[in-house]
């Protein structure tokens, strides 16, 4: 592990405590409640508000929000990460069985008042989403009964009407107040969903307004977003809380977002979200345990891949919060039933594909994870591949966030890499893609990624990952200022040299210009290549397997570890 050195270090000490001051002084802005226990996430502070004198008496009214997001169309219960004592630790977690049998015994608990919410990126990620565009995931989704959904980043993959359908199909209200039609056609740029929703449960009233990621164009493949508008949240939040505030009555107002936890709380320092009291956030996979304290309101995220359910109780009284409680829990399997009705569904959502989806494609010997910031054993395997068959300069992927681990049988100690888990891995079929870029351009793009993934201000960031390579080496230092982060980079060995040509070869991104690949733009002789990188890492894996993907320093900053599972610098947050 790099240490960093002392002056990089001071300067980011600083800045924390900057940010963690500047963020601390505003919760007497937030009309929350001061209650140190009420944001540990305790069990026993829960069972305290429980029996809270006032509720009993019906003086006082207890909601209870079950938020998930990020499910990526995982079906099944699957292994999953955990960082405990400074080392990984994998447990059995989610399934929409496992997910569907906690859900419902939580709303027993509070049924007139509670609501289940989805935060978006649920038919997408995993092959039974892909294969049918989304529409098989959508009935799984309707037979667990959320109340409310908001579409995220990838609900876009499959295009405009294709999402449009999909969600029309959903049960559960939608909201989101920032995609637009596109005013060349016929919406007239009008609003794609209502921008928000309320409920009423009980004597009280309560509003959400969902946003999307305003930089979705960018950070997907474009044509995805064709016929879309988005637009910044700041725009006209401030309109749709003084809306709800004042004209809908509502005593607590909520935002539900998918913008990534950086972006997230960046926002809850913005003076135009005065008034609401929780973003329930999504899209970096971030597993808040406690709520983060911003200026204005505080910030929570509930993990992916329905591995995890954030649950927050909130007492109010008078129309004023009293108490509060939140608490991510796992979806464990040992502690709920698969619910049997849902598995029938989704044997019946997958059969179409079961054969298919079956095949053994590969084993790995090492656990294949994709939590780092930095370098993951997954992306290095995929990489090798592209490597292997083209023999470029650089091998680039595009450095996706999701896809659960996979890991070695105890018994065997080898992991089976079947097809379905492609998807996962992969989860667009996209073609690969060769050209030429100067030392110059490639130094120039790398600083370009390393600033989104760790700009100063949050709104600059893109997901919160480092892009994947192989070929290459670089050193950097995530806190100097924008364009001066790297330090050194090595192709195949040597010291990169402005003047060469290096030969690249990436993914198509749907909707780029022919002479950009991986978001690296002006790329000289630029042609696609006949094969997709599912068929890449198919072939490969057949000569190579059973493989032992490993990081091995490709990528290494000063002032970062290994290690890193979250950049979220200023706040009192670890990824656990």
């Amino acid at each position: 592990m790099t240490m960093p050195n002392s002056e990089t270090c001071n300067c980011h000490t600083e800045r924390r405590n900057f940010i963690k001051t500047v963020g601390m002084a505003g919760l007497a802005l937030s009309g929350l409640p001061q209650v140190a226990s009420a944001i540990t996430g305790d069990i026993n502070h829960e069972q305290e508000i429980l029996k809270s004198k006032t509720l009993q008496q019906g003086k006082a009214k207890r909601i209870t929000l079950l938020h998930t997001a990020d499910i990526h169309a995982q079906l099944y219960t699957h292994d999953e990460f955990f960082w405990e004592n400074e080392k990984e630790v994998y447990k059995k977690r989610g399934g929409f069985a496992v997910l569907k049998t906690m859900l419902h015994t939580l709303k027993s608990q509070n049924p007139d008042n509670t609501l289940i919410i989805d935060g978006g990126d649920c038919f997408q990620g995993g092959a039974v989403a892909a294969l049918s565009e989304g529409k098989a995931i959508v009935p799984l989704i309707n037979n667990i009964g959320y109340d409310l959904v908001l579409p995220g980043n990838w609900e876009v993959v499959y295009g405009k009407e294709i999402m449009r359908e999909d969600m029309g199909f959903y049960q559960a209200q939608k909201i989101c107040a920032n995609m637009f039609h596109d005013t060349k056609d016929n919406e007239n740029g009008d609003l794609m969903y209502p921008p928000y929703w309320t409920s009423n449960m009980g004597s009280l009233k309560i509003g959400f307004i969902g946003y999307n990621d305003p930089l979705t164009p960018k950070r997907q493949s474009p044509a995805y977003s064709e016929g879309i508008k988005f637009t910044k949240p700041e725009l006209n939040v401030a309109k749709y809380v003084r809306i709800l505030r004042k004209y809908e009555k509502c005593e607590m107002v909520f935002l539900v977002t998918h913008m990534g936890l950086a972006q997230q709380v960046d926002l809850g320092n913005n003076q135009e979200i005065e008034g609401v009291d929780y973003i329930l956030g999504a899209d970096t996979h971030e597993r808040v345990r406690k709520p983060i304290d911003a200026r204005y309101t505080r910030v929570t995220e509930p993990g992916a891949f329905g591995s995890f359910i954030s649950k927050l109780d909130i007492v109010l009284e008078d129309g004023k919060i009293k108490d509060h409680n939140y608490q991510l829990l796992d979806v464990d399997p040992e502690i709920y039933k698969p619910d049997q009705e849902m598995m029938d569904l989704v044997l019946k959502a997958r059969d179409p594909y079961k054969k298919e989806l079956d095949k053994v494609i590969g084993k790995s010997r090492v656990p294949l994870v994709r939590y780092y910031v930095l370098e993951n054993p997954m992306d290095n395997m995929i990489t090798d591949a592209i490597m292997w068959k083209f023999k470029p300069d650089i091998a680039l992927s595009n450095g996706f966030r999701f896809c659960p681990p996979l890991i070695p049988d105890a018994k065997t100690g080898l992991a089976e890499i079947t097809y379905e888990f492609l998807w996962s891995m992969l989860p667009v079929e996209s073609i690969a893609k060769e050209g030429e870029i100067s030392g110059q351009q490639l130094w120039e793009w790398l600083e370009k990624e390393l600033h989104n993934v760790f700009a100063d201000n949050p709104a600059e960031r893109f997901g919160g990952w480092v892009v994947r390579f192989c070929g290459m080496e670089i050193n950097f230092t995530a806190y100097n200022e924008k364009g001066k982060r790297l330090n050194w980079v090595k192709v195949k060995g040597k010291k990169i040299d402005k003047e060469k040509m290096y030969s690249i070869v990436a993914c198509e991104r749907e909707g780029d210009p022919d002479d950009t690949l991986c978001r690296v733009e002006n790329v000289k002789s630029a042609r696609k290549l006949n094969s997709s990188l599912h068929q890449i890492l198919t072939e490969y894996l057949a000569v190579h397997s059973p493989v032992s993907p490993k990081i091995e320093g490709r990528v290494t900053a000063t002032d970062q570890p290994a290690d890193l599972l979250s950049q979220l610098e200023g706040y009192d947050y670890k990824f656990i």
